[in-house]
């Protein structure tokens, strides 16, 4: 009897400790919400978001949807924000940016030191070696004979991403990580438990996504190397799926603006209502928004790199999670380090969602450095956009 528990604690210890991890930021977040409704004055639980941003009339669009900002002009009529002045001391900093392996937590977890996950999960429950799908006459496979731990886990994984990088965003407005600075001069008020649930809410974020990703491995429409469990997270896999992904992004970002004003009103302009974004308003848009710039990415992306279970699964938290967090109202404090080697970054998008005819990249600024697509948000710094941002 006792040889049988130690068996059980040695083989699903891994598990119970990711677990365990996972439902602490998920207690904390709850309770951050719950304390923001009570102490939150009444006024503030509705969005102040411009009454314009609705208003047709107001602003046309592809080119011309907004007003191109004149470079060398610095008049603004925009009050501006106080901003806490108090930086994040290293320890503030080194836990801020512990998001990103925390992002990645499942397939580390289970990868990380040798393959845990052969000590959590039976062997029949998942294939080692790349599968080939048996397609029938009308191109998909038997679901039956598709294996979906691979599924579940990568599921799981943006899902473990998600409490973790929600966890670090109410710890920031709660100024338990240091303080904060704002992007945009003016501020959006909101409730957090308000947008939490519009987070949550959007169909195109997580039922469209969710629905590809489900019917794509259960009908065997993936390589075969993707079914695969043997080896860990290749991280040039990584690096080359996120290049390409937001690549192809940028180039169907760019076409929804640019080719018609009928595919940019049916496409993209709901998202574009947020000049002013918060984290919350990342899959906020329409559905063909993100069939255009997330699935037909994938679809390509899947078939140029041959990644396996892991690296796809990695893959797929860190780009759902940094979608997330180029959206925040906030600077973060990994910004500087990011925008020195090229990577995007919150106030960088905010320049896309304030002129609409600048930084088409989401990820990366490489794209839109090579097309002279690309501005410096310090540009519009104490202007539009608070300065040192």
């Amino acid at each position: 009897m006792a040889a049988s528990v130690s068996s059980l604690i040695k083989d699903y210890a891994p598990a119970v400790a990711l677990g365990s991890l996972a439902l602490y930021p998920a207690g904390l977040l709850i309770y951050q919400a719950q304390q923001a409704r009570r102490t939150a004055p009444k006024q503030e639980a509705k969005e102040t978001a411009p009454k314009h941003l609705d208003d047709d009339k107001t602003k046309s669009v592809v080119v011309v949807e907004a007003e191109k900002p004149d470079d060398s002009k610095n008049n603004s009529t925009h009050k501006v924000v106080a901003v806490d002045a108090e930086k994040p001391n290293w320890l503030q900093t080194i836990t801020s940016c512990a998001v990103w392996p925390a992002i990645c937590s499942l397939p580390l977890a289970l990868t990380l030191g040798g393959p845990w996950y052969r000590k959590v999960f039976p062997a029949g429950w998942y294939d080692a070696a790349p599968f080939v799908p048996t397609l029938g006459p009308y191109g998909i496979a038997d679901p039956r004979t598709i294996k979906p731990l691979g599924l579940i886990l990568g599921i799981a994984a943006v899902a473990a991403g998600q409490v973790f990088m929600l966890a670090y965003h109410a710890l920031r407005r709660c100024h338990f990580l240091g303080g904060i600075q704002r992007i945009q001069t003016q501020e959006r008020q909101y409730s957090y438990w308000d947008g939490l649930k519009s987070h949550l809410s959007q169909p195109e974020g997580f039922v469209l996504i969710g629905g590809y990703l489900a019917g794509s491995w259960m009908l065997g429409w993936m390589p075969p190397s993707y079914y695969s469990f043997e080896g860990g997270i290749d991280w040039k896999h990584v690096l080359a799926q996120l290049l390409l992904q937001d690549f192809i992004q940028f180039l169907m970002h760019y076409g929804e603006h640019k080719v018609s004003t009928w595919i940019y009103r049916h496409s993209h302009k709901p998202h574009h209502r947020f000049t002013n974004p918060r984290l919350f308003d990342a899959f906020d848009g329409s559905l063909t928004d993100t069939t255009a710039m997330i699935v037909v990415p994938f679809l390509c992306v899947k078939r140029l790199v041959p990644a396996n279970v892991w690296s796809y699964m990695t893959f797929g938290s860190l780009y759902a999670n940094w979608l997330v967090l180029i959206h925040s109202e906030f600077a973060h404090p990994w910004d500087p380090l990011f925008r020195k080697i090229g990577f995007g970054t919150a106030a960088d998008h905010h320049v896309h969602h304030r002129f609409f005819v600048f930084n088409y990249g989401h990820l990366f600024l490489y794209w839109d450095k090579l097309f002279g697509t690309y501005r410096d948000p310090s540009k519009y710094g104490g202007v539009h956009f608070n300065k040192d941002v």
